[in-house]
């Protein structure tokens, strides 16, 4: 079965930074589309950065410039490197493996984010 681990939150001040890992089993990982979520309290999930399998790239307007999403097809991994990190990033991450434009179906068990 499809498994993903995220590893890489934390406790950050504003402005450093963080590198969020997420490994995944149980799916051929260089043929499928990877993405990264969040969620804050009181607030619904988004998309925050999405990799497909041919390395194209997306980003949600508020982390653009600050945010790099990549791949290690060799490790079956995804990687989101944050920097210039503001409170308001502030939420829970979750790796995914993207299915449509924004849509996910398996889902990792998330990393805490705290930009304070």
């Amino acid at each position: 079965h499809v498994q993903l681990v995220e590893s890489g939150g934390g406790l950050v001040q504003p402005g450093g930074s963080l590198r969020l890992s997420c490994t995944a089993s149980g799916v051929t990982f260089d043929e499928v589309d990877m993405g990264w979520y969040r969620q804050a309290p009181g607030n619904e999930c988004e998309l925050v950065s999405r990799i497909a399998s041919d390395g194209r790239t997306y980003y949600t307007d508020s982390v653009k410039g600050r945010f790099t999403i990549s791949r290690d097809n060799a490790k079956n991994t995804v990687y989101l490197q944050m920097n210039s990190l503001k409170s308001e990033d502030t939420a829970v991450y979750y790796c995914a493996r993207v299915f449509s434009t924004s849509a996910a179906d398996y889902w990792g068990q998330g990393t805490q984010v705290t930009v304070s």
